[in-house]
């Protein structure tokens, strides 16, 4: 295939580009004036026009170059497009393998937008550069084919000349960053996503299945890029020696039967070591845990990789952990045997209330919209209720693990992860009332509120890439959570002071600060707020008293440049001294990434300075500068007047420089 953006340029090609471009410069402007109901009638010229641009060489940088005109123009007006923040890389594979010009040329400039954004060349109001480099990444991941090779003759069939553009879009991207590059940084990217131990990795596994299959193509040379990336391939597709060549289930099934036990031993411990090692099972690990006999209990311990800890839960409650793993462990729902080889290793089984309300959720039968929800999720191939009771296991054992996709539901995700890590048998109670009723009640200040009592919540739709919990919970928490707000609404300052203690949970501090005026947004005693939340939280100020509960907080989240993007709902886990001896605010982002870079150099770690698996952490002075809101125990003192003017200074001077800056009355 011709590089769109060879350096070589022929004059008739260079003669024809400007021409089209002149062309299309008029269509963006004519497009820019239109007014919002007129701007269909203006759109298709545009589109057709860049077309053909993108099919001539140079097309693809001058399309980039003009990413932000046709953006403000409102190219994107009335699509999934106008919202970068929200767009899902696995989507656009459809886009641009499809065969209606409008959809493929959208995509395209979508692509090179996110390029421009990536490479600090467009500012947008909405997207900050790393967030477009993270989201560039992965549609390169998921469509590596499309750098390789010639259009197959389903491509030209169903495209025609529109597959030269979508793969000639990747060759632009490899021609600006570089192919090794990519792949490094792909290879990176999802050692530091893993490293957070996700419940949801069906990206990831996607990603890792793309490079294992260039990995077999001979046509394609990594040369020296792709390190670390034998180490994910073989953890989901050889892991042992009785797979190492992929052979598929059926064949290892059958070699499983042959094994003897020591071999068997060592299968176990190979799977567990994997597991352990990337946070991701391999489908021949379920083949194996599932062809274990329920008195190998040795055997069934090493392959999920126990502790102490873990075995002694395993051996008192072994009846129900094979009840799980014959429901729940199947290679559909293989990634649950991480799920539950950590909530053994959590030791949560032995709250008097968790062995009956997992036997209850066992055999927990499913409303009809419960069923059907779950199946257009997630297909038949597997029964609704395994399905659930996999996700159950995972949000059990990896209570941080929890994402919210990209719906405004972080109350919702963050009261799962809490009510996992501090009430589990409360979760189990929420999950059976939402899977078999349909209906969730909660009580605000001695009020029943019940999820059917209004259509909609904080989401107006709810996508469907969420967990399988989360899928059935959070429709009916976000109602209940809208409904907890307008009880409020006739009440003065900000809601989240009576609605966190009721829909949290009791552990929640009664007591409430907040730096914002609700009214105005503007920032509102800010010395106050920091000393107080020094007082109550940081170790050196408040007798060194560890936080006994984790405590709900909103932050301002920041982009890159410091901008202001939105208000964002997080757990304080706990404060703590890193391995340099920096004291370190560990919270819960529930984030499906909390690895971001909210500007001014406070870049959230992940892994690496202390935190547990789906933790993110700051040094206490820049967490506390992104703080708007925060609970706290008001019987619990500290000692405000004893913090250094210092210390609160220079987080009021990180809030000056950020989010504060047009907040700050004049």
């Amino acid at each position: 295939m011709t590089d769109p953006n060879n350096s070589t340029t022929d004059p008739t090609q260079a003669s024809r580009l400007e021409g089209l471009l002149a062309k299309l410069d008029n269509a963006i402007e004519a497009l820019n004036r239109a007014r919002d109901f007129a701007k269909i009638q203006h759109l298709n010229p545009v589109l057709d026009l860049t077309r053909r641009v993108l099919l001539t060489e140079g097309g693809f940088d001058a399309i980039e170059s003009r990413a932000e005109r046709l953006e403000r123009a409102g190219v994107f007006n009335d699509t999934d497009w106008a919202y970068p923040q929200i767009l899902i890389p696995s989507l656009a594979s459809a886009s641009l393998r499809s065969g209606e010009s409008s959809w493929v040329i959208l995509e395209a400039i979508s692509e090179l937008r996110m390029l421009a954004v990536a490479q600090s060349r467009y500012w947008h109001p909405h997207l900050s550069s790393e967030q477009a480099h993270h989201f560039l990444s992965q549609v390169m991941a998921l469509n590596l084919e499309l750098l390789f090779g010639a259009p197959s003759e389903a491509e030209r069939e169903i495209q025609g000349r529109l597959a030269d553009i979508s793969r000639g879009l990747f060759q632009h991207f490899v021609n600006r960053i570089g192919f090794e590059h990519i792949i490094d940084e792909l290879i990176e990217e999802i050692w530091r996503i893993l490293n957070q131990r996700p419940i949801q990795v069906d990206s990831v596994v996607q990603m890792i299945t793309h490079v294992a299959i260039c990995r077999q193509n001979p046509e394609i040379n990594f040369g020296p890029s792709g390190q670390g990336a034998e180490r994910l391939v073989s953890s989901l597709y050889m892991p042992t020696r009785g797979c190492q060549e992929d052979p598929g289930l059926s064949v290892y099934e059958d070699r499983l039967r042959s094994m003897d036990n020591q071999t068997l031993h060592n299968e176990a411990v190979g799977f567990a070591r994997a597991m352990h090692d990337t946070g991701l099972v391999s489908p021949y690990h379920s083949a194996l845990l599932r062809f274990l006999e329920p008195e190998q209990l040795s055997l069934l311990s090493e392959a999920l990789g126990l502790s102490a800890t873990g075995r002694d839960c395993l051996l008192c409650y072994s009846d129900l952990v094979q009840e799980l793993i014959n429901k729940a462990i199947k290679p559909a729902t293989a990634q649950a045997m991480y799920g539950l080889s950590q909530m053994l290793e959590r030791g949560i089984l032995y709250h008097p209330a968790m062995a009956p309300a997992l036997w209850r959720q066992l055999a927990l039968p499913l409303s009809d919209n419960a069923r059907q929800r779950l199946i257009l999720a997630y297909g038949d191939q597997t029964p609704p209720e395994d399905r659930l009771l996999a996700g159950v296991l995972m949000l059990l054992g990896q209570p941080f693990g929890i994402g919210q996709g990209n719906n405004p539901t972080c109350q919702s995700a963050r009261a799962l992860s809490m009510w996992s890590n501090n009430d589990p048998d409360y979760l189990l109670q929420i999950v059976a009332w939402a899977a078999r009723d349909d209906e969730i009640i909660m009580h605000f200040e001695g009020k029943p509120v019940s999820s059917t009592q209004r259509e909609i919540g904080v989401a107006s739709t709810l996508m469907m890439d969420l967990d399988p919990v989360s899928l059935l919970v959070v429709p009916h928490l976000d109602r209940i959570y809208a409904e907890m707000i307008e009880l409020c609404a006739d009440r003065e300052g900000d809601p989240h002071r009576w609605v966190n203690p009721e829909f949290h949970g009791w552990w929640t501090g009664r007591s409430f600060f907040i730096n914002v005026d609700v009214e105005t947004g503007h920032i509102i005693e800010p010395e106050s707020f920091y000393r107080h939340f020094y007082a109550y939280y940081h170790p050196y100020y408040n007798g060194n008293q560890p936080l006994v509960h984790p405590q709900p907080a909103g932050i301002a989240v920041t982009d890159s440049a410091g901008r202001f993007i939105g208000w964002h709902a997080i757990t304080i886990l706990r404060v703590a001294l890193d391995p340099a001896g920096v004291m370190r605010v560990y919270f819960f982002n529930p984030n499906n990434d909390s690895g971001q870079d909210w500007g001014l150099g406070v870049v959230v770690s992940t892994a690496g300075l202390g935190e547990r698996y789906g933790e993110a952490s700051l040094p206490f002075e820049q967490f506390a500068s992104r703080l708007y809101i925060y609970h706290f125990d008001p019987l619990e003192k500290g000692k405000p007047e004893s913090i250094p003017a210092d210390s609160i200074h220079s987080v009021i001077e990180l809030l000056e420089n950020s989010w504060g800056a047009e907040r700050i009355p004049a």
